[in-house]
């Protein structure tokens, strides 16, 4: 076996501002704090953004902390399968696994998806997100998206002002795919009146209605929508119990710890026959770029992120007719 090569770390902390505040249930953000991980061997690099996991506590003095707490064991020199034992999953390991598949491909000269055993990318179909609002300036946002042709709501819990929501964006768009994200912000005994209000406005997917925990009170109930985990799978030990109780696991590298584990999940689920989706916890085109190669295993693609971002880095994602396309020069192979 060959013995990994020695590495330097460097590690950053930046903070994207967004273009304005956003909203979904419980929070209103009007930045996105983010480790910035380069990893070198002296003649090539590679980097991996995280922003972490806000409802984890996973955050930036978290993630410094923990990649610090390993630093010594990772310029020793880590290999990705190495690195999934030495940290447990969030977005420290995300970075750092991040990093390690772009350095790989940068070394090899061969591409992210080619190493992953994927076939050549295509451009994926994203939502575009709509925070949560008053209704009139939701459907205003939603016109706004002219390019979109799938858009994503994000609902507060509050069941009358929601279904107001869904209507107004149903009637400003309605051309479009049109999914909610409820954020785990109702209970099992609101979800019969939702649901009927989703269906009645065409939604096509009702994302993490309940609270984390209460995964359980969805076992054996019918519904027309699928539902989709995203707080209720964090990581692939998560993915196995959502059988009976969601149809979709929404795959975000920041809670399962990197691209290794993102494409583990995709495979299990598939297996499982569940639905696969990937999402992200808002971040630059650098953070977007390993969640789409996850994204062309995925039914459903969320990569919209960098548009909330009052500045991107260059060069960025593009978005075109409502389709991202993220280059290998964003990540995965030198600029040039």
């Amino acid at each position: 076996m060959t013995t990994p090569a020695p590495l330097s770390l460097d590690l950053a902390i930046e903070s994207l501002p967004l273009a304005k505040p956003f909203r979904i249930s419980g929070h209103v953000f009007t930045d996105t704090p983010v480790v910035l991980v380069t990893l070198s061997d002296g003649e090539h690099s590679g980097r991996g953004e995280a922003s972490g996991v806000y409802y984890l506590s996973d955050d930036v003095p978290a993630m410094v902390a923990a990649i610090e707490g390993v630093r010594s064991a990772v310029e020793g020199g880590v290999t990705r399968e190495q690195l999934q034992t030495l940290l447990p999953a969030g977005g420290a390991r995300n970075a750092l696994d991040c990093a390690l598949w772009e350095l790989e491909a940068r070394r090899s000269g061969v591409p992210v998806w080619e190493l992953a055993g994927l076939a050549e990318p295509r451009p994926l179909r994203t939502t575009f997100t709509l925070g949560a609002d008053d209704p009139d300036v939701m459907a205003e946002g939603a016109r706004h998206y002219a390019q979109a042709r799938a858009l994503k709501l994000k609902l507060t819990g509050d069941l009358d002002v929601d279904i107001a929501r869904v209507q107004a964006v149903r009637a400003a768009r309605p051309e479009c795919w049109i999914g909610v994200d409820a954020n785990q912000g109702f209970a099992i005994g609101d979800l019969d009146a939702l649901v009927a209000a989703l269906v009645a406005a065409d939604v096509k997917l009702l994302e993490q209605p309940l609270a984390r925990g209460r995964e359980a009170d969805l076992t054996g109930y019918q519904c027309p929508i699928p539902i989709a985990a995203d707080e209720s799978a964090l990581t692939l030990a998560d993915v196995d119990g959502l059988v009976g109780r969601f149809d979709v696991v929404n795959i975000k590298l920041d809670k399962c710890g990197g691209l290794t584990e993102g494409l583990a999940i995709a495979n299990r689920a598939r297996e499982l026959g569940l639905g696969v989706m990937v999402g992200n916890m808002v971040g630059s085109s650098l953070a977007m770029a390993p969640a789409f190669v996850v994204g062309q295993l995925c039914d459903i693609v969320d990569l919209d992120g960098p548009i909330f971002l009052a500045d991107d880095r260059k060069p960025s994602i593009e978005y075109v007719d409502g389709d991202a396309w993220c280059g290998e020069t964003i990540w995965g192979r030198e600029a040039g």
